[in-house]
């Protein structure tokens, strides 16, 4: 394994700089050969390593080292790779779903002035993440964290001469490193208490002797990752970036916001779990943080018309929901959420994109509707991306969701109730989208749509078939014994613990349930969004369709403050304080250097006169100290 695999995020990174070097001179079918084969040739040794990798309760991760990024007596940083389990799935998830949007964007994306800056952008983007999953220690998982941040600031502002998606994309920059400040500070926190940045390291000394370590050092450095994982992950308070970024193009969507840069929060917890789990007070502010993220988002989601938008916030609604598994020591049931998540919401995106692209760019659902008679393909793939997000039983959603249910159900009764009522409203907004979209009438008059290039069809075919087949690796025990393949091969990564034991009449009750509210939810809007459009919104509807004005609360009372704070800095300290210090220097030595020049008129008896009068003066200093020291 070690002689490719550090090929992995290599070879993205040479399509990056070949992509980014040539933009100018390579053609477009050139670009798209370089920029996804590289992503195609890591995605098939990712393949070779899931295959090696060892798994199971007593497999230990392999480690392989290049070189030393720090090395002094105090600290030692090394550039190591860590395989195990979990990085050999989060590998196959960014590879392969990365590879199919790289396709997608050949087509999407072939009209655009920057198809090579785009691809080159992509490309580094996949060497970021996969640093992200393969690193060994905490700066390795930082370089790619700030790399991954800089490629989504890229990307989001791709169409830079729009002012509003700049704006968005700063948004989510600085957005992104109020969490990173958070990840900083864990990392002292843990170098300071540990000696060490290595996860083995850190880890095993916590497994040997957790005694000595408090309970508020763990507690204060498991809630500095999770401030990070709210940042990166879009989670309360620092959600609002993710749907504002939609500005950016659709691929970018489906890769960076659906599949993988959005789920870095849930990998990065998952790969601390030690840490987490010793920290319950942290697990219970995830828990209840997650479910409200969830409930709000998904609020929101039910009254946006902008097709993207809707997605955008669906995915901070699943986001939620893993975050909540998570607090309820649910790691493994997070992890199998964030892999079928990827497959349906990157279908999702990649077929919203297909309907942007038939319907010449127009995002508003409003003056869509009927295009299922026209987009056979984007409409059957779109609608098994809606099933599965619904958790339909059989499609890969349905078993994710059930066992992140369970787990909250297990833990808190109150936070499964509230992700019970989210799963529902998740069927209701995502039905709505697809009644608008696809059924009844085409309701705008001057759209020609048409059916996306096979370049973009492909990709949404083989994501509807792993959106389906990709629960199988987790079938629960109610339906067959050791059946969750994907627990099994967690198990040497995360510790199963204390397994809860739940009648099988409560788990087929909770399960029947939910397939009653999913059907509801489907009839009732399919039913009332064929051919209607939601009229002005009034009441709460208008409270959910202004997204809780949380936007607004954040521009009152943080960023207009901080404006007019730095407006006050600027005109009474920077012009009247130092810029008027400055000035006044320069006035200062002006004037004197006008005055000092006089002296250099080219009389050479007054400079000689002025020698003499040196000469003299230095006589009479000297003569002066010998007295006094007499």
């Amino acid at each position: 394994m070690e002689q490719y695999i550090w090929l992995i995020p290599l070879i993205p990174f040479i399509g990056f700089l070949i992509n980014g070097l040539g933009r100018n001179v390579l053609s477009k079918s050139l670009v798209t050969f370089i920029g996804s084969g590289a992503v195609l040739v890591s995605f098939i040794l990712s393949i070779m390593v899931f295959i090696a990798v060892p798994s199971g309760a007593d497999a230990q991760p392999l480690i392989f080292k290049a070189f030393d990024i720090i090395n002094i007596p105090t600290l030692q940083v090394p550039f190591a790779f860590q395989i195990d389990a979990l990085t050999s799935l989060f590998l196959l998830i960014i590879t392969g779903v990365g590879f199919l949007i790289h396709v997608y964007s050949s087509a999407y994306m072939s009209e655009d002035k920057g198809f090579a800056k785009f691809f080159s952008y992509l490309n580094l983007f996949i060497f970021f993440m996969l640093i992200l999953v393969m690193g060994n220690n905490f700066v390795m998982m930082f370089i790619g964290w700030e790399g991954v941040g800089l490629c989504s600031f890229l990307l989001i502002g791709f169409w830079f001469t729009n002012p509003e998606y700049i704006k968005a994309a700063k948004k989510a920059f600085i957005m992104n490193r109020i969490g990173d400040v958070g990840f900083l500070l864990a990392m002292f926190w843990i170098f300071k208490e540990f000696g060490t940045l290595e996860y083995v390291k850190v880890f095993n000394q916590l497994a040997i002797d957790p005694s000595a370590f408090t309970g508020f050092v763990l507690t204060g450095i498991t809630l500095l990752l999770f401030l990070a994982a709210t940042g990166k992950s879009a989670q309360l308070p620092l959600f609002t970036w993710l749907p504002d970024a939609m500005a950016g193009p659709t691929p970018v969507s489906a890769l960076i916001h659906a599949a993988t840069m959005v789920t870095a929060g849930i990998f990065m917890i998952t790969r601390c779990n030690e840490l987490f789990s010793a920290a319950p007070i942290t697990l219970q502010v995830i828990q209840y943080i997650g479910i409200a993220t969830a409930f709000i988002t998904a609020t929101i989601a039910m009254r946006q018309n902008d097709i993207k938008k809707v997605l955008a916030y669906s995915t901070v609604s699943q986001l939620g929901l893993m975050f909540a598994a998570i607090g309820s020591g649910a790691y493994i049931a997070a992890v199998f959420h964030v892999m079928t998540h990827a497959f349906f919401k990157a279908l999702l995106f990649l077929g919203a994109g297909s309907v942007i692209h038939g319907m010449h760019h127009e995002q508003d659902m409003r003056k869509m509707g009927g295009l299922k008679k026209y987009m056979k393909i984007t409409h059957i793939t779109f609608l098994i991306g809606c099933m599965a997000i619904a958790g339909i039983p059989g499609l890969s959603g349905f078993f994710s969701k059930d066992e992140m249910l369970l787990g909250m159900f297990i833990s808190n009764p109150v936070v499964y109730g509230i992700g019970f009522i989210v799963s529902v409203m998740t069927v209701f907004y995502m039905f709505r989208l697809y009644a608008m979209t696809f059924l009844g009438d085409l309701r705008s008059k001057d759209a020609h749509p048409h059916e996306s290039p096979a370049a973009m069809t492909i990709p949404l075919i083989i994501l509807a078939v792993l959106s389906v087949i990709a629960g199988y690796v987790g079938i629960p025990a109610l339906f067959m014994e050791d059946g969750h393949k994907l627990q099994t091969f967690l198990s040497g990564v995360v510790a199963i613990g204390e397994v809860h034991h739940i009648s099988h009449s409560t788990e087929w009750l909770m399960m029947g349930a939910l397939l009653i509210g999913v059907l509801g939810a489907i009839y009732f809007a399919i039913k009332k969004y064929t051919n209607y459009v939601d009229g002005e919104a009034t009441g709460v509807a208008k409270f959910f369709e202004d997204k809780w004005y949380i936007d607004e609360l954040y521009d009152n009372a943080i960023v207009k403050p901080l404006f007019e704070l730095g407006d006050v800095l600027k005109k009474y300290v920077e012009k009247a304080g130092i810029a008027a210090f400055v000035l006044g220097v320069g006035t200062v030595s002006g004037r004197a250097s006008k005055n000092v020049r006089q002296l250099q008129n080219g009389n050479v008896g007054f400079y000689i006169m002025l020698m003499v009068c040196g000469i003299v003066a230095g006589i009479v200093i000297f003569f002066m100290g010998y007295l006094i020291s007499k």
